[in-house]
């Protein structure tokens, strides 16, 4: 008896070994084996597939996979005050791979865990920011790291206001989660992740977005230097003295 695959592990899951052995959306794709390498919480795999090659040859490979669920993300904007809402906690993974402090500034997110994704998300802000969400904005389903992890991450935004934080947020404790509220003018964060005050991918996702599609587009576009007709003309003048 193996825990995770015919008995019940810590978390209570079984058949951890059975993922992908029944995908066949890919014809050039067969699985053959998956091998359950660790669950301690999430969970590791190693499976063995065949692959048909475009010229036509089989090759019989390996790939290792974590599976930690799938989650979702969101911005909070009040655009009114031009600000955003964002959160700031350890992460020890960026803080062993070189981060100064392990510290990220970041949007709200968490795992769906058994819930939908719009209803984690809501759940997410209100835990770690104390945030009650109201109208949802969906702006993307993203694979964050498509070589080794399985997650499918949720993106949103919604709009929040000093009325709808009804709660301590700072997340569960019980979890060891200790989560500031970070509240940022929206240059000011989009200006951060240019400089690496911001480096999670998510939050750049986001704010790029925000910027370029989202709640403050216009104000980003009122930003943008605009060139004129007589800088033009100067730039085209120097450009014929180099050339000449």
């Amino acid at each position: 008896m193996t825990a995770g695959i015919d008995e019940p592990d810590h978390r209570g899951r079984t058949g951890l070994d059975q993922a992908g052995r029944d995908l066949t959306g890919h014809p050039d794709i067969v699985v053959r084996d998956v091998e359950l390498l660790a669950s301690g919480w999430h969970v590791l795999r190693r499976t063995t597939y065949d692959h048909r090659h475009r010229a036509g040859h089989w090759t019989t490979e390996q790939r290792e996979t974590y599976d930690r669920g799938n989650g979702a993300t969101i911005l909070l904007h009040d655009v009114a005050r031009g600000t955003v809402l964002l959160t700031r906690q350890f992460r020890y993974p960026v803080y062993v791979n070189g981060h100064a402090d392990g510290n990220l500034v970041e949007t709200a997110a968490g795992l769906l865990d058994a819930d939908d994704p719009e209803a984690a998300i809501r759940r997410e802000a209100a835990e770690e920011l104390g945030v009650t969400v109201g109208a949802l904005q969906h702006v993307f389903d993203v694979y964050m790291s498509p070589g080794s992890v399985t997650e499918l991450l949720h993106f949103y935004a919604a709009p929040y206001s000093a009325g709808t934080r009804t709660g301590p947020g700072g997340g569960l404790a019980d979890d060891g989660e200790d989560i500031d509220a970070v509240e940022l003018p929206f240059a000011e964060a989009l200006a951060m992740t240019a400089d690496g005050r911001i480096a999670d991918a998510k939050t750049i996702m986001l704010l790029q977005w925000a910027a370029l599609r989202g709640p403050f587009r216009e104000l980003h576009d009122s930003e943008r230097p605009v060139a004129t007709h007589g800088s033009w003309g100067t730039m085209a003048s120097s450009t014929a003295g180099c050339a000449s």
